[in-house]
């Protein structure tokens, strides 16, 4: 198991709690693809494959502000 320091995941994000966010959405998007697109042999969790690109640099994303409701 790999652990991930606050640190590391607010290097990327200037906030371990917009880390975290961004890491759990990639690993949703990660889940809604086909099996068969995944890298063969990658055997580790979803969660641990989104934290580690996110360290390493590698997903990009951008805040989208709130859209108001219109009443």
């Amino acid at each position: 198991m790999r652990v991930f320091t606050p640190e590391e995941v607010a290097r990327h994000t200037d906030s371990k709690y917009l880390g975290v966010l961004v890491a759990a959405k990639y690993a949703r998007e990660l889940n809604a693809l086909p099996r068969e697109t995944l890298p063969i042999g990658e055997e580790k969790k979803l969660t641990t494959r989104s934290l580690e690109a996110l360290t390493s640099g590698q997903i990009e994303f951008r805040l989208v502000g709130r859209r108001r409701r219109e009443v």
